[in-house]
């Protein structure tokens, strides 16, 4: 009996350890395969850097309407929002003050005709009489002066009275150009011409073609002049003829893109000092007539243009505490983080500076699911961006 109990113990040790190594192998066989990760290749092209400015819209020509004489409004002989031509009339003010002035001016001028041929037939008179000194000298002097005094009285009425014939055709207010008038500021019977009365009664613009006015911070002008001298090799007072050649885009407020491109044909010559921002001006043209002065619209600007730039979606960047890092797969199918130094966001994508090259495997979409040192089996996918693509 005491041999046969050592006996059994070594038999059972045996069948376990076979058990043991059983279990082992199948559970080797048994191992998952690595799993099917999404992942997306770097893009390496040269890509152009927008930015977008906030413009405002004006006619290409805005030409307000002024009561330049004080009066009772008596007619308006437009319709509004409609086209007028150049030398319509618009409105009438009340002329009857100033055709009294008119009157009253005639009246002066023919004084100052009667007392001028008074004058005349005394110097007349009395220069031949100077000449036998029948008269003294000193009479000839003072019909002399009395002449050309009463010469320049006429002279002076002739403007006063051609002055009150002018503010008289300001009565009848036309237009200055062809274009379409706006809402007419005043009404038939309303006293206009003086603050706080109406002084601008409408506006009169042409907007076959508008103007976009939109501000650049003083450091975006900075960027985008040195930009241009560095690209062109050109001199400072090249640039502005460079940027006319440079194609604009507008975004409407409803998001589209306006149909036709515009160029830059101002820029100030100084930035305002209280916002640190620069005037530009760029030019539309606008045949639908489709903007209106006073919109609101986006101007889209070529700030720059970046060679060789490397691209991945935004979708594959992780940031925490200012830090950017994506899920590499390496040549062994395994991932890896990488820290990235990133650039500008364009659209759905982000320029990397540094940390991937041309056509790195980024893990895209399941980034929850993967970690450094795993095993994965990457699928390849083509990247559909959501965003309407640059202008």
């Amino acid at each position: 009996m005491k041999n046969i109990i050592p006996f059994y113990v070594k038999i059972s040790s045996i069948v376990l350890l076979i058990l043991a190594v059983a279990s082992c192998a199948e559970q080797e066989q048994q191992a998952p395969p690595p799993p099917e990760i999404p992942v997306v290749e770097v893009i390496q092209e040269d890509m152009p850097i927008y930015q977008e400015f906030v413009g405002q819209v004006y006619g290409y020509s805005d030409i307000p309407i002024r009561a330049r004489v004080v009066g009772f409004l008596e007619g308006i002989h437009f319709e509004e929002g409609l086209k007028v031509g150049k030398d319509q009339l618009l409105y009438t003010i009340n002329p009857e003050e100033y055709q009294a002035k008119v009157a009253t001016q005639q009246s002066q001028l023919a004084e100052s005709r009667t007392a001028l041929t008074k004058s005349q037939s005394d110097l007349d008179r009395i220069k031949p009489l100077a000449r036998i000194n029948a008269v003294s000298q000193s009479d000839l002097v003072a019909a002399q002066a009395e002449y050309d005094a009463s010469l320049a009285y006429v002279e002076a009425m002739k403007s006063n009275l051609k002055f009150a014939n002018i503010n008289l055709s300001y009565c009848w207010i036309k237009s200055p150009i062809n274009g379409t008038i706006g809402k007419t500021l005043a009404r038939v019977g309303e006293f206009v011409g003086q603050d706080p009365n109406p002084v601008i009664l409408n506006t009169v613009s042409t907007v076959d073609k508008v103007r976009v006015e939109f501000y650049l911070t003083e450091s975006d002008y900075i960027r985008l002049a040195r930009e241009y001298k560095e690209i062109n090799h050109v001199n400072e007072k090249n640039i502005n003829e460079i940027e006319n050649e440079e194609k604009l885009s507008l975004i409407l407020a409803d998001g589209s893109t306006f149909k036709y491109k515009g160029y830059v044909n101002f820029i100030n010559r100084e930035v305002d000092p209280q916002t640190g921002s620069l005037l530009v001006q760029a030019i539309f043209p606008n045949p639908d007539k489709l903007l209106k002065p006073g919109q609101y619209a986006k101007v889209v600007v070529k700030m720059k243009e970046v060679k060789d730039a490397l691209l991945v979606p935004q979708r594959c960047v992780m940031e925490m505490q200012g830090q950017y890092s994506v899920f590499v797969v390496n040549n062994d199918n395994k991932v890896e983080g990488r820290q990235i130094v990133a650039g500008e966001r364009i659209n759905d994508y982000m320029i990397v500076r540094e940390g991937v090259q041309a056509g790195d495997k980024v893990v895209i979409d399941a980034l929850q699911k993967v970690g450094s040192g795993l095993e994965v089996k990457p699928e390849v996918t083509k990247f559909e961006s959501k965003s309407t693509k640059q202008n």
